[in-house]
């Protein structure tokens, strides 16, 4: 689809084109917010995690040094007390690297989820067009990235610089303690430190989220002329095509069997074929055809009929001819007047008198004409 019509792009992206843009990896991301996820599960991580780790890592560091300062333990054991302790450190780790793993797999899912696109990855000549890159360098884009840079730096500035100013006080007696209390004290005070300063770039997300949001939005704006070229596009698809029909014909046949509990009477093959006639005494012109159908439709007409107690009569050649000389909410022919004139009139007179034994049974040989007959 060409990007430049000569007409302004104001309408909003249809589904198809976020579909197509999406396949190509060109999706809303914000770095910002991912970073600022990353840090604050750090800081938390840290806060909640990091004195155990810090313990485990200062322990593991002091017994391998000790063991291997030890002048009784020969070279060929160094290997296994070193890898031991890479062993043990890396445990220690363990939840804390679990923690970061999870955060980076689960910070795409906040914007617009995981995806990967071959497309995003292919060589593109276009990259390496010396003028294209000459506009983004002096692009509406890179100022706004300038902006938010500067933004970012000064408010992790002034923050970093309070949090250490605060603590000052803290960090100047951190070497009158023991090393491992001095450890723990040290991974208290970054975390600390980690999480105000990502509290702060919420800040920055909340003004980087809406623009990323609003710039690919832009971005995907149509004209006009691409949104019919589309709609002309899709439409033409034979899979399309397929779909729109298979969907105009199930709406055709729901409404047409909410019609099948006013008709008056049901005439069948009895099997093959069903056809719901409906007369309307009130208004001039001939009964009508209100829905028909054969084997499972037919079916599923009788069955309506029966809960809803609508007459049904094994009339096999009008079915017949009823089921194929005339459509749906269209008038029966004038050759079948008199044959469907004759099963009204026995359905009135049962309606009328359900307990009638003298009501004169509709005739096997009903007048149907040689041209109407199947």
């Amino acid at each position: 689809m060409a990007e430049d019509t000569g007409q302004d792009r104001t309408e909003e992206a249809t589904p198809k084109r976020k579909e197509d843009a999406r396949k190509k990896g060109d999706i809303p991301r914000s770095k910002d917010l991912t970073t600022m996820l990353m840090l604050m599960a750090a800081s938390i991580s840290m806060l909640t995690l990091g004195v155990d780790m810090v313990k485990g890592i200062t322990d593991t560091m002091a017994t391998f040094f000790t063991r291997a300062a030890d002048i009784n333990i020969a070279a060929r054991e160094l290997p296994g007390i070193f890898l031991n302790a890479l062993n043990n450190i890396v445990m220690s780790m363990l939840p804390f690297v679990i923690v970061m793993i999870f955060v980076a797999l689960a910070a795409p899912l906040v914007m617009s989820g995981w995806n990967f696109s071959f497309d995003a990855i292919k060589f593109k000549g276009s990259k390496l067009d010396p003028f294209a890159g000459i506009k983004r360098i002096f692009g509406a884009n890179t100022v706004i990235e300038l902006f938010k840079t500067l933004l970012k730096f000064s408010v992790i500035a002034v923050v970093a610089y309070y949090m250490i100013r605060k603590q000052m006080p803290e960090i100047m007696t951190l070497g009158h303690g023991d090393l491992k209390s001095s450890l723990a004290q040290v991974a208290d005070l970054v975390a600390w430190t980690f999480l105000i300063v990502s509290s702060a770039t919420i800040l920055i997300v909340a003004v980087d989220v809406p623009q990323q949001l609003w710039q690919h939005s832009k971005k995907l704006k149509m004209t006009r002329e691409q949104i019919k070229q589309e709609h002309k596009d899709t439409e033409g698809m034979p899979e399309v095509k397929s779909k729109i029909r298979q969907k105009q014909q199930e709406m055709a046949q729901r409404r047409m069997m909410e019609e099948v509990p006013k008709a008056d009477v049901i005439v069948t093959n009895p099997t093959h074929f069903s056809v719901a006639l409906k007369y309307d005494t009130d208004n001039p012109g001939a009964p009508k055809v209100v829905a028909k159908g054969a084997d499972d439709i037919a079916f599923r007409i009788r069955e309506i009929g029966q809960n809803n107690q609508i007459p049904i009569l094994e009339t096999p050649p009008l079915a017949r001819a009823l089921y194929y000389s005339t459509k749906i909410n269209q008038e029966i022919p004038a050759g079948l007047y008199k044959a469907v004139a004759q099963v009204l009139a026995y359905v009135f007179q049962i309606k009328a008198n359900p307990k009638a034994t003298d009501v004169n049974p509709v005739p096997e040989d009903l007048p149907i004409p040689d041209e109407l007959k199947r």
